[in-house]
Parts: structure tokens; sequence; C-alpha cells
């Protein structure tokens, strides 16, 4: 039986195709592609990148750093990291040879023209903030700060305190040693076992090259309240960040959002995880962009702020009230006193309760109290906590070890003896008490509950939407260069959507 034969459509790979690619058709008004176009020819000052050429009369031309920067921009809106990636964009699609006008700039001029803009990587923030206060973007009313914790290039093995450093080189150098050793006995094998061997031996030998290299030029990086902070070979600017996904090595990109369109008003990318110690450098850099839009110096007095339980502490409520910014930042345990919640635990089995201090006896005379084991504790000291000042007072040593009911007295197995802080008065005024107070009435609920759908979704389009899942630079001021032409590329967006 005969079976009918297939046609197909004609092709011929030796014909030609010419196509005619007209720059500005490419750029189509109201696409994002067009709005950077225009921000970048109309709205920011190129002047401070173009200072860097000497070139008038001699050395070759440069590429335009308005080419670069509308490059850059739109790759990061694609997801588009890498710089070889992107030189690869520029030669095979149009919109980046249209945006590019084909002049087709190589991964190395790319790289080195996000890393170089340290010092002027604000000032085009700054532009872009302003044109946004020109198409009356901004609500001013109410802005939300938060973090977002992503890895870095730089590894996590290499981290530690000097100690710990210092024991890794000592634990490098003796396996180098044994390997040596075996490398003598088993002289008789065959040649590529050797190479792989010697190979192994000098990559150890340089890593403890790296860390002595690093212990030698570097000193101990010093906590905030005691003890020392973990160092970084690869980069010492980054820190060791816990997140929902475990623990990163890498940055915390802050950002201060307006409620109307979430327009990102500040932006920062700080190596440190402890968002309370990075609230008054954010907010400094907000009432300065502010100041170079034209609000004016006092434009944060009487807005509102919200911000997450890590902000939650005296130092930060007491600036923001000096500052006069209406602040709502609940501190970690707000959720237990909301009356909403107040069956949550309802499934858990009962938490082991603790003696508190009604449990146990006070003797004005002898100035000391009983707890319910009949033992004594002690005036011990006085201290001064949390704007407050009291008596401390101690059980002794031997009384707890020995004591029947160290499960219902004692937090934890390690906790060695029990005291009792008594509270004698606050003094000057309780900015903590004050918030907690503000944060569980009606209206500040309902304020610190419209956080989430101000800065959540910003972190959400540039993490998820577009694609920057870590940052790819080294040191503060470049992977901040990133981090903030990121924020551009989403207050961008806004400008294309709602401008």
């Amino acid at each position: 039986m005969r079976y009918a034969m297939p046609r197909y459509k004609n092709y011929d790979y030796a014909q030609s195709l010419l196509l005619p690619v007209n720059f500005k058709e490419q750029i189509i008004p109201g696409t994002l592609e067009y709005t950077i176009h225009f921000i970048v020819e109309e709205k920011i000052d190129i002047s401070p990148l173009e200072k860097r050429f000497n070139n008038e009369e001699t050395g070759a031309p440069a590429y335009d750093p308005k080419i670069l920067l509308k490059i850059v921009l739109l790759a990061y809106a694609r997801g588009v990291i890498s710089s070889r990636r992107i030189e690869r964009l520029c030669r095979e699609n149009v919109v980046f040879k249209a945006l590019s006008a084909a002049t087709e700039p190589d991964f190395t001029t790319i790289a080195h023209f996000i890393r170089s803009m340290k010092n002027e990587v604000r000032q085009l923030f700054s532009d872009v903030l302003l044109y946004c206060v020109e198409l009356d973007l901004l609500g001013g009313t109410t802005f939300a700060l938060d973090g977002c914790k992503l890895p870095s290039n730089a590894s996590k093995e290499y981290s530690g305190t000097f100690a710990d450093l210092k024991r890794k080189r000592d634990k490098l150098e003796k396996t180098v040693r044994m390997l040596v050793k075996q490398h003598g006995k088993n002289d008789s094998r065959d040649r590529e076992a050797k190479k792989r061997e010697k190979r192994r031996v000098a990559r150890m030998k340089q890593k403890i090259g790296k860390i002595d290299s690093f212990l030698a030029g570097e000193k101990p990086k010093v906590k905030t309240r005691q003890g020392e902070k973990q160092s970084n070979i690869t980069d010492n600017e980054s820190a060791k960040i816990k997140t929902s996904k475990g623990v990163i090595q890498g940055y915390n990109g802050m950002a201060l959002a307006d409620d109307k369109h979430q327009v990102v008003v500040a932006a920062e990318a700080f190596g440190n995880g402890q968002e309370y110690e990075l609230l008054k450098p954010l907010v400094s850099t907000a009432k300065e962009n502010a100041r170079y839009a034209g609000l004016g110096k006092r434009f944060f007095e009487g807005k509102r702020l919200i911000a997450d339980t890590g902000s939650f502490c005296e130092e930060n409520i007491k600036y923001l009230s000096s500052e006069k910014i209406d602040a709502y930042i609940p501190d970690q345990q707000f959720r237990k006193r909301d009356p909403r919640f107040i069956d949550r635990d309802r499934y858990k089995p009962p938490k082991r309760s603790l003696y508190t201090k009604e449990d146990f006896t006070y003797f004005i005379k002898s100035n000391t109290f009983v707890c319910p084991e009949k033992r004594i504790l002690k005036f011990h000291t006085r201290q001064t906590f949390n704007n407050t000042t009291g008596r401390v007072y101690r059980a002794l040593l031997s009384d707890c070890r020995k004591c029947s009911r160290r499960e219902k007295c004692l937090r934890s197995v390690n906790t060695r003896q029990r005291s009792l802080y008594v509270i004698e008065k606050y003094f000057n005024r309780n900015f903590s008490e004050e918030m907690k107070a503000k944060i569980d009435t009606l209206k500040g609920r309902k304020i610190y509950s419209a956080r989430m759908g101000i800065i959540e979704p910003v972190f959400a389009n540039m993490c998820s939407a577009k694609g920057l899942n870590r940052f790819t630079l080294r040191t503060k001021k470049k992977v901040n260069v990133q981090w903030m032409l990121y924020c551009m590329v989403h207050t961008i967006g806004k400008v294309c959507r709602y401008g």
C-alpha cells in the first residue's frame, strides 16, 4: 500500500533576508524601554559621569554613559545581571540594539561602568525621585521601611572570628603535612595520582596564604554590644545573615517606600543583618533625597513611618520622636497582646510555667526575697536597664544547685541561679512602652497592617519579577550600586505605569 508523501513549506539556507531596523521605531512609547530612554535623556543629569573622561584631544572615543546606563537599567528590568549576558543582548536583541544604537559595548566596559558608579549612583537615584515628584507619584503621608536579605559574591566557608580563621589555617597546614608525608611513602604510584596530589597540596597552600594575608592586613570587627563579629576573607564588608531559608553570606538591602504607588524614596545596602542599627542611616538618606527633590528639609516631619519588629529599640523610637516622625514599630510580643490572636495557642501543648516575682515573698526589714522553697535571695546590686532603675536580688549558687524545683524556677538547664529585678522608677521617657501602648490601640494595629502592602510588593517585584536573587559584586559600595540601580528600575516601572 502506497502512503501519501508529506509536503513542507519551502526554505533555503542559502537565501538572504535584509531587515531594515529603525531604532526610533523599536523604542515604542508606553513601554518600559521608552520610559528608560526618556528619563535618561531628559531627566537625569549625566554630567557627573562625563567628568571621568579626558579624551577631548587625545585617546580613543568612549561609550556614551547614557547608552551604558540605558542598557544596564533595561537588562536589570529583564532580570539579566551578568555583564556577559548584557553584551550578548546588545548583539542579538533588537530592542537592546536599538536602545544602544548598535554600539554593542563589550562585557568588560559594562562591568566597569556598573562598579565605578559608587559616587554617582545616589545622585542618579535622586534625579529619578525628582521626576516622580513632578508627576505627583508620591502620596507623602505614609512610608514603610524594611530590608531584603540577599547572598553576595562571598564564600560563607571563609567566614569566622580571627580565632576561627586561625584554627582553619592550622587545620589546613596539618592536612598539607599529612599529604606531603603520604606522597613520600607512595612515591612509586602512577604519575597521574602524583599530579592530582600536587595540585591538591598547591590549592591548600593557596588557601593558607589567603588566610595569612587576611589576618596580617585586617583587624577583628567589634560587635555593637560585646564580642567579635565574624569576618570574611573574600568580602569582609559582607555579613552572615539569618533568613527564612537559612544563614547566608551577603548584604541587607534596605528600602523606604511611599504608600501611594510604592515609589522607593531611599535605598541602601548594608553588610549587617540587624535592622535596628540601619534605621537611622536610611532615614537620614531619605531626608537628603527629599531635600534634593525640592520637598524641603522638614518633609518627613509629621509623616507616618511604619517598620517591622526588627527595627524596634529604644534608640530608634527616641530618634524618630526627635525628628517629629509619627512612627509605628511593634515589639516582638505585640501579637501576643492582640485580642484577635488570644486563642492562637489553643492547639499547642501548655508551656512550662515559671515562678514569677509574685511567687516570691519580700521582707522589708531584711531587704530580701524568699522563694517558694524558703531560700533567701539577697540584695546584689542596683542596675539601670531599658530606661529604668531598680534593685537586683540573687540567690546563692549552692541553694539553686541542689534545689528540687529548678525546672519551675530557672529558664534553662544552663542557668546557674535565680535573680529578680525590681523596678524602682522609670527615668526620662520610656519610648518603648509608649510605642507598645500606641501599637496596641485599634488605630495602631490598623496602621501597622498597611506595612505589608507598601514595602513587600517592592521586594517581590525586584526579587521575583525582575530576578534579583543575589548580588554579583563585592564590597559595600559596589553592592550598593547594584541595589540602588534595581530600586531605580522599580521606580521607573512606576513612572511607566502611572506617569
